[in-house]
Formats: structure tokens, sequence, C-alpha cells
């Protein structure tokens, strides 16, 4: 049995991609690797099955957005003295905290990073955050992308010195549950119910876009919006789409339960991905909405959002923050609907053969055990 030290960000009723990606791979490689996962103290507790040790840290302050737990090197070498751990796996971007307790560990510890994305907004602490990173980056022994498209577009993987240590493993998930239509389905489009719905969901933060998608409404009088989420933006979003007079066509469904959300997915004629910026790297709902046969509408990031959502083949894409651009893309959704199914049937396929948990299960354990051999 594998021990892995891992931080996965929080464990708690809000969490988002990053945590589902370590929830999922926690699960998956549950007979082979035993995690122990960090995180910052938030909420409560998350309605998923979670695997393994989690740990809550508190938070002493937040820096930038990031919780900073100054006793999360603490947690990781007194868990290590007790049963020490084979690999620490990492999730880029993450907090300093679990960048120090890594390279606190014993070199012997194998170093293994996830690169989400790069670090895209927080430039100034970027400029003194710089050097560490990139020692981290030069002694990993291995650095798992979720895309070819993570790599390509990367400002920051250029400080690997041997780029046999990239490794492109893609974010899988047990898709099962997508598949049937639930009976929910059916009472949410007679309660959000429009000629065309769509339905988009993520944390209200600057980076999802979802103003951009409440101004399209405004392009579409026969359309009407599920919102999933919450955030610090949430207040502002229901301000805007006032606003914009479409208060009425936009519905803020909050958090939506794990078990509620195929309900969701099915009830819609499309999924929106609104992001405006490289925050977002790959887009988890993507999937999702694919494996319920729903098209997709993405905005061009350059990463590997288009990477999963692939333009004309599983759904539409179009230039970021522009509400004209994705009310014209819905429009040829509403208008198509032999278009509508083909490229929400391509998207099933593409979901169901590239997604999956036994995919990324199997990637991840072979790099565990490449760096493993590699220091025996």
């Amino acid at each position: 049995m594998i021990r892995a030290l891992t931080f996965g960000r929080y464990a708690d009723d809000n969490f988002g991609g990053l945590e589902r990606y370590v929830f999922e791979l926690a699960r998956a490689l549950e007979s082979q690797v035993r995690y122990t996962n960090i995180v910052a103290e938030r909420g409560g507790a998350p309605d998923v099955q979670m695997v393994g040790e989690t740990v809550y840290a508190r938070p002493w302050a937040s820096i930038a957005g990031t919780p900073v737990c100054p006793t999360m090197p603490w947690h990781a070498l007194s868990r290590h003295r007790r049963a020490p751990f084979d690999l620490v796996h990492l999730q880029f971007p993450a907090d300093p905290m679990a960048h120090l307790s890594s390279a606190l560990l014993p070199r012997g510890v194998k170093r293994v990073i996830s690169w989400h994305s790069d670090i895209v907004r927080q430039q100034k602490l970027l400029a003194l955050y710089r050097p560490f990173l990139e020692r981290l980056l030069r002694s990993a022994d291995a650095i798992i992308a979720a895309t070819p498209a993570h790599i390509s577009s990367s400002q920051q993987l250029d400080a690997v010195p041997d780029r046999a240590r990239l490794h492109v493993v893609p974010y899988g998930f047990d898709l099962s549950r997508f598949r049937e239509r639930p009976a929910l389905a059916d009472e949410l489009r007679r309660r959000y119910g429009a000629r065309f719905l769509v339905f988009a969901l993520g944390r209200h933060v600057y980076y999802k876009g979802f103003e951009f998608l409440i101004r399209a409404m405004a392009q579409m009088p026969d359309a009407a919006v599920m919102l999933g989420g919450q955030g610090p933006l949430t207040g502002e979003l229901e301000r805007i789409a006032r606003e914009c007079g479409v208060a009425g066509r936009v519905h803020f469904v909050g958090r939506i339960a794990e078990a509620d959300l195929p309900a969701y997915y099915h009830a819609s004629d499309a999924f929106c991905l609104s992001s405006v910026e490289p925050a977002e790297g790959f887009g988890i709902v993507q999937v999702e909405a694919m494996a319920s046969g729903k098209p997709v509408v993405c905005c061009e990031l350059k990463n590997g959002v288009t990477w999963v959502n692939q333009d004309g083949i599983t759904g539409l894409v179009v230039p970021p923050a522009d509400p004209a651009a994705l009310a014209r893309a819905f429009r040829r959704l509403l208008a198509e609907p032999g278009l509508r199914a083909q490229l929400g049937e391509q998207g099933r396929s593409r979901a169901f053969s590239v997604f999956t948990l036994e995919a990324m299960a199997r990637g991840t354990l072979e790099v565990y055990r490449a760096v493993l051999k590699d220091g025996s």
C-alpha cells in the first residue's frame, strides 16, 4: 500500500473542481493508495464520499484569497513520523503552507505535482514566490497535467528542466449516474421552463464569467438560466440580473446536492461554461454535461477547456467576456435541434471514452510507481 500525503485545499460543503479531483482520486485508488489529505478548515461537511484521512488545519489569515494555515507543516511532519509517507502529491495552485510542508519532509519522500493551472491573477505575489516555485518544479519527480494544453499553454512549466517528468493524465469520474434522466429533471423543467433552458454551475468568483452569461440572457427572450453554486459575487450577479431586466429568467438555485446534479443537467437544453480567465484550466462540469448528452458552450481560453469541449464536435466555443457571442451560440442551438442532438451524443461518447475514473486511476498509479521505482 502506497502512503501519500496531499493538500486538497478544502473538504467542505462548497468544494470546487480541484477538491473533486482529490476526492475522486482517493476513492479510485482506495485499494492501492492510502491518502492523508490536509486542508484548510471551512464550512460544513461535504456531501460526497471521503476516503482516507482528512486533516483540517485552522486558517490564521487569508492572502489574495488563499487561506494561510501555519499548522499544516506540523500536521504533515507529525503524521510522517508516525507512519512515513512514500510520496507527497501537491495540487497546484495551492497555498504556500502546503509547499512548505512538502519542502520540510525528507528528500526520500517523492514529490508529485498535479498542475491544474498557472497562477494568473496574483502577479505581484507571483514575482515574490517565483524563485521558490521554480525550485519546487525543478525538484519534482513528476508533474501531472490533465490535458496536453495544460503543458503547452503554461508560462510557468518552462522551469521544468526534464520534460520527461511531465505526464498527461485526464481527470476521470464515475459518470454512470449521468446516463439516465432522473424524474426530478421533469420537475425542474416545469419550474424553470423556457423555450431554451441553460444550466451553469460553479463558485461565484471573478474568473467564472457568470456576469456575461446573465447579460447574454438580455438578448435571448425565450431563454432562461439555472445558475448553481454560490460565492462572494452572488449578490453582485443578482444585481446585474435585475439591472439587465432578466431577474425572472436567471434562477439562482444555490448549492446543488451531489445526488441532484444529474437532474439539472438533464433538465437543460445546453450547458454553459462562461469562464473568462485561464484560471479555469479544464472545467469538470463540462464532462458531466457531456456525459448527460448535453452540448456545451464555453469560451476560448487557449488551454485545457477547449481540449475537453471541442468546437463543432461536443459543443460550441466563443470568445470570452462576449455576451453577444454567447447569445449567438444559444440561438444557433435553439434553431438547430439536430445539431444540438448531434453535439450532445458526440459529447457523451467522448466523456465515457476519455474521462473515466478507471483511466485516471491507472494513469496516476503508473506515475506513482515510476517515481517510487526510480528511488528504490
